[in-house]
């Protein structure tokens, strides 16, 4: 099965592929100038120029088995990375964008990289912690500081991302049965859920220009998130109203699990796991 990575085109309305690859490639990250992709593969981290598309191998100096959860700081100095390097379990590390020795930044495994804030001082990620099998979503400044929990257990919560104020995160939750999509303020207040309907939804994305928030659905039903299966994406507005149907394909683990939109809002990344007829 090939890996196609596309853009989704928001003027045209339409989706176009910019590359595809026999091996299974990940997650694009769109970086803050515009110019390349931020893709994983094979447990390592490729860039994708834009101008030229090729996958090009990111030297993270001997860290190994990483995951699809990484992103690009909003000063494209530096990349999260989310690895098993150590084999206890998925620990977040920053990795200098022009090379360098990663530095391990998370508390504890298991921790699942997810999201920036728009002023680059925090990150937000899925999380298991004391023991339990919940998972959780955890703050960490940068700075310094301890890990701050902003839900509390009792269901499985994923794919926190920062609205482009930085004054809402987005994410999914399965509080009061499948997963949904829901929002809070970025100390955890507030805890709402979106929207509701029959699909399972996962992985909310909200546009660096306020106007969209991006999703993928899968079929009522489905158990976690898996790939290789029908699967669609959804956009609406912020406040999740006027709901509609982008693109339905085979994708799912993998297709954006991580910040996808282009910096101007005006496009968003994205990978499917077939290749119809007539896509270019």
């Amino acid at each position: 099965m090939k890996s196609a990575l596309c853009l989704w085109e928001m003027g045209r309305g339409a989706a176009r592929v910019i590359l595809t690859a026999e091996q299974r490639i990940e997650a694009p990250n769109w970086s803050p100038c515009g110019r390349y992709l931020l893709v994983n593969g094979g447990g390592a981290l490729f860039r994708v120029p834009l101008d030229a598309p090729a996958l090009v191998p990111v030297d993270l100096a001997g860290l190994t088995r990483v995951n699809n959860d990484h992103g690009i700081a909003p000063d494209g100095q530096s990349y999260a990375v989310s690895s098993h390097h150590r084999g206890l379990g998925a620990e977040i590390y920053l990795v200098p964008a022009a090379g360098g020795v990663p530095r391990l930044i998370s508390p504890a495994a298991h921790s699942w990289w997810h999201g920036w804030s728009p002023d680059g001082k925090t990150m937000v990620y899925a999380a298991v912690r004391g023991g339990g099998r919940d998972v959780d979503l955890c703050a960490l400044t940068l700075a310094g500081g301890e890990e701050r929990r902003l839900t509390l257990g009792g269901c499985h919560h994923d794919g926190p991302d920062y609205a482009a104020d930085g004054a809402r995160i987005y994410y999914n939750c399965d509080r009061q049965g499948h997963a949904q999509i829901w929002v809070m303020g970025a100390d955890g207040c507030g805890q709402q859920r979106l929207f509701s309907d029959q699909a399972v939804n996962w992985f909310p994305h909200p546009s660096p220009c306020g106007r969209h928030l991006i999703w993928l659905a899968y079929p009522p039903g489905t158990q976690g998130h898996p790939a290789d299966v029908p699967v669609a994406i959804g956009r609406a507005g912020p406040d999740g109203q006027n709901r509609e149907v982008l693109l339905e394909m085979i994708g799912g683990q993998g297709t954006m699990n991580v910040p996808n939109w282009a910096p101007d809002g005006s496009a968003f990344a994205f990978v499917r796991y077939d290749l119809p007829e007539g896509v270019i």
